[in-house]
């Protein structure tokens, strides 16, 4: 049979089917039972692992020395220190290499050492170190060079920087080849030769991790005595959130730890450039995951995409507020520059796909102008692969007919995999499986769209590409009180490899509902035995979810998150909702979706 779906056109799939075992887990630990599933979609197999996700802490972090080339970079850096030679950090200009970069900068500034803040023009010099960049570093007299978030595939760069004598470490996180650049040291959980079991980590990450390697080193050799101060580290923990959340990193593992400490040091952060930015978003106090992703990161990364790379850097690294004001103020202007070019271009890139899809069924976007923004290609990769639910790739040309393009994935499919199948076509390609940027020309676009298409309908099934919206199970209204939906919060930050959990409430009604601003729905839902709770759904006007949730007359089955809503000193239970359907469209039984 086909699917049931929902008001919004998806078919409801649990997330995970949790064994006996979760269920004596999450009672052992004192969870409510439809723990169990959430505890099965993130393996937690033991009490003890179950502590450890509820209260991540800095000493439960893997041992820095684990990693590849760590003790070579180590020393070199030492040596550099105690010669006083002349050191660059070379950045990439999105949230995750400003806040690398800023992250070295600061911590070598601790050390009474002025790092070289290089990062490259996106529009003019692209993405990650250069011959040409290794050569102006050299002729300023830089004799160490430590790149952030790059470097892992800049083998012309390396050998440059090798020709003038000049030493590079490489700490990036992105996926290496088989070859390896021609560096002093590389520092990657991703090379294919590491034995390190933490491949999560995002490239801010894999620079702290240098740091704390460093410090530790440093601490040994008694570098600290005297009249020169240990830095804290942990005060650089919220740079290292603040990018981690912003590349859209799992919030598992390592990162999970990281993340989660990182945004506590963000409620009292010392660092003057995030202080200015999360004014300028008018947000206080403890940032949350959510604002990081969709207000910090944004107005950071701003700078980058419109050729303005270093702003993004210097913001975080400066500890003057006026330079730190006026930054800001120019990534605000900025930041709304993109969001009008980026509206622009999500327009045209769904015309071409209304054209494109008349003609035939598509699994992949390929999309090409003249036109476009190479700095905003990203972004609208993004916005298309999840609202049409097939990875998209979004390409600018420029006037040589050379094209730049970032591309984007959905779940199940491993978008690095399907590029690489392609490759003949491409100019030049990296990334990993959830996004990528290729180099194409524009005689290339059709045959490469072709096979790209071709490799997605005979590698994927077709299930992937049936909008679902996942679920952790059925509950009641009755079962989430105040304390409960506080022990939900403590699984915080939420974001990819850690999901905030949907539940689905069966046979319940809409009452009470007002529309909020012309696109937003408040109401009350009850259940069959009066149980009521406070609910709201955001951006749901006009569209069938809103109109389905608002027509009344009907019992639904309603699938959302819950929340403490805190506002004006009072709390209370919330559920956001994500999804609706007609009840008893689908008995109840092991499967959200009837086959």
């Amino acid at each position: 049979m086909i699917p049931t779906l929902s008001f919004s056109q998806k078919v409801w799939k649990l997330r995970a089917e949790p064994c006996d075992r979760h269920g004596e887990i999450a009672r052992e630990a004192g969870l409510e039972p439809f723990f169990a599933g959430i505890l099965a979609d993130r393996d937690l197999q033991d009490r003890e692992a179950v502590r450890c996700f509820f209260d991540p802490r800095l000493a439960m972090l893997a041992d820095p020395l684990g990693l590849k080339d760590m003790d070579k970079a180590v020393a070199r850096i030492i040596l550099a220190l105690e010669r006083q030679e002349k050191m660059a950090v070379f950045g990439d200009y999105d949230v995750d290499g400003a806040t690398s970069s800023a992250l070295l900068v600061r911590y070598f500034r601790c050390l009474g050492t002025n790092l070289r803040l290089y990062v490259p023009d996106r529009l003019t010099e692209g993405y990650g170190p250069s011959e040409q960049a290794m050569h102006t570093l050299a002729s300023e007299g830089v004799n160490l060079v430590i790149t952030v978030d790059c470097g892992i595939t800049s083998y012309a760069a390396m050998d440059a920087a090798s020709h003038v004598g000049m030493d590079v470490i490489i700490t990036d996180h992105h996926q290496a080849r088989e070859t390896l650049p021609k560096a002093l040291a590389i520092i990657n959980p991703n090379r294919l030769d590491e034995s390190f079991a933490h491949k999560e980590l995002a490239g801010v990450g894999v620079a702290f991790y240098l740091l704390m390697a460093l410090n530790r080193e440093l601490r040994a050799n008694r570098f600290f005595n005297g009249d020169r101060t240990e830095p804290d580290l942990k005060t650089l923990l919220d740079l290292v959130a603040v990018g981690t959340i912003a590349d859209v990193a799992p919030l598992t593992g390592l990162n999970r730890i990281l993340v989660k400490v990182g945004l506590m040091v963000t409620e009292n952060t010392g660092h003057v450039g995030l202080a200015t930015l999360r004014e300028t978003a008018r947000l206080s106090g403890r940032l949350s995951a959510g604002q990081v992703g969709f207000q910090i990161g944004p107005r950071i990364n701003a700078g980058g995409r419109l050729s303005l790379g270093r702003l993004g850097a210097e913001l975080l690294a400066t500890d003057d507020p006026e330079q730190a004001g006026e930054i800001a103020r120019l990534l605000e202007q900025a930041n709304r520059e993109r969001q009008a070019i980026e509206e622009k271009i999500q327009k045209q890139a769904f015309q071409q796909i209304m054209r494109l899809s008349s003609e035939k069924k598509i699994y992949g976007h390929v999309l090409a102008d003249k036109n476009w923004h190479s700095g905003v290609v990203g972004i609208v990769a993004s916005r298309i692969a999840e609202k049409t639910h097939r990875p998209a790739i979004v390409i600018a040309l420029d006037e040589h007919g050379i094209g730049k393009g970032s591309a984007r994935s959905i779940a199940g499919i491993n978008l690095l995999q399907a590029i690489d199948a392609c490759q003949g076509f491409l100019l030049g390609f990296g990334g990993h499986h959830a996004a990528a940027g290729l180099t194409i020309e524009q005689g290339q676009l059709q045959p490469f769209a072709e096979a790209f298409n071709r490799f997605l309908l005979e590698n994927t099934p077709e299930e992937v590409f049936q909008m679902a919206l996942l679920v952790d199970g059925w509950t009641k209204l009755s079962d989430f009180s105040f304390e409960t939906v506080s022990r939900l919060e403590r699984l915080q930050p939420f974001g990819r490899g850690n999901p905030e959990p949907v539940f689905v409430f069966e046979n319940v009604r809409v009452v009470e509902h007002k529309i909020l601003k012309d696109k937003h729905l408040k109401c009350h839902l009850v259940d069959l035995e009066d149980h009521a709770m406070e609910a709201i759904a955001f951006n749901v006007f006009p569209g069938p979810l809103g109109e389905g949730i608002a027509s009344g007359g009907q019992r639904l089955d309603v699938a959302g998150s819950l929340s403490i809503n805190r506002y004006q000193g009072r709390e209370r239970v919330q559920l956001l909702i994500r999804d609706a359907r007609p009840a008893n469209a689908i008995p109840h039984g092991n499967s959200l979706s009837r086959h």
